[in-house]
C-alpha cells in the first residue's frame, strides 16, 4: 500500500533516485512522534532504519543515575547511522534518541535497507555519508568536552541549535543544564551574560539567539 507521505518524502530526500522513492514509499511506514516521545531505547534491537521527515530529534546516552550526554541532533533529511548500523549487525542499541519537538520519522525495514545498498546507488552514498557526517559531530562533541570551557561549550552548543532549528531555541535552562551536565543555575548564569553582551535575549519558554558571534 502507497504510503500517505509519499510527497513529503519525495520533497525531503531529492537526492535519491526515482525507483528508490517509490520503493521508499511504498514500503516504508511513517510514524509520528510528539516532544519527548523515544523512538530508541537503550538494550533495544533496532528492525527498522530510521530517516526523519519533519521535526527534531535528540540522539543521547544516558548513565546509571540518568544523566543524559548529548551525542548528536538529527534534522529532516537525516538518517540515524547509528540505527543502521545496529540493524546491519544485528545489535542492541547504546544510545537513546527522542523526539525534541513533534517529529515524522520513516521507518524502512532492516531488510529491505540492506538490498538498496547493493541495488541503488543513491541509498549506497546515502548511509556512508550519514556515517561520516554523524562522526564529525561526534568529534566536535568530543572536541568541545576536552578542550573548551564550559562557557565555550555553551556558546558551540546554542550555534548547534540555531543552525538545526533557527534562532529561537525552545528548550529551558535544565534541558539545556542536562545536555552540557551542568547545573541549571550555572548554565542560567552563563546565558544571562550572554544576554547581557547582546548575543541573545531570554524569554519566559524560549531563547531568541541574535548574533553568538560578536562574544
Amino acid at each position: 500500500m502507497e504510503n500517505p507521505n509519499k510527497e513529503a518524502i519525495h520533497k525531503q530526500f531529492p537526492q535519491f533516485e526515482q525507483p528508490l522513492l517509490d520503493t521508499i514509499s511504498q514500503e516504508s511506514v511513517v510514524k509520528h512522534l510528539e516532544a519527548g516521545d523515544s523512538v530508541i531505547e537503550t538494550g533495544q534491537y533496532i528492525r527498522s532504519n530510521i530517516l526523519l521527515l519533519k521535526g527534531l530529534l535528540k540522539v543521547y546516552r544516558e548513565d546509571d543515575d540518568g544523566n543524559e550526554f548529548l551525542m548528536y541532533y538529527l534534522e529532516p533529511g537525516n538518517a540515524c547511522a547509528l540505527s543502521i548500523m545496529c540493524t546491519a549487525r544485528s545489535e542492541t542499541s547504546q544510545v537513546k534518541a527522542k523526539a525534541v519537538q513533534p517529529s515524522d520519522v520513516v521507518l524502512i525495514p532492516q531488510q529491505l535497507s540492506e538490498q538498496w545498498l547493493a541495488k541503488y546507488k543513491t541509498w549506497h552514498h546515502f548511509v556512508i555519508a550519514s556515517y561520516r557526517d554523524r562522526f564529525e559531530e561526534l568529534l566536535q562533541t568530543l572536541d568541545s568536552i576536552v578542550f573548551k570551557s564550559l562557557d565555550e561549550r555553551l556558546l558551540f552548543y546554542l550555534k548547534r541549535h540555531v543552525q538545526v532549528s533557527g534562532p529561537e531555541i525552545k528548550l529551558s535552562h535544565q534541558q539545556i543544564a542536562d545536555d552540557l551536565n551542568s547545573s541549571r543555575e550555572v548554565i542560567s548564569r552563563l546565558l544571562k551574560k550572554l544576554e547581557q553582551t547582546g548575543a541573545l535575549t531570554l524569554h519566559r519558554n524560549y531563547i531568541e539567539v541574535h548574533d553568538l558571534e560578536k562574544v
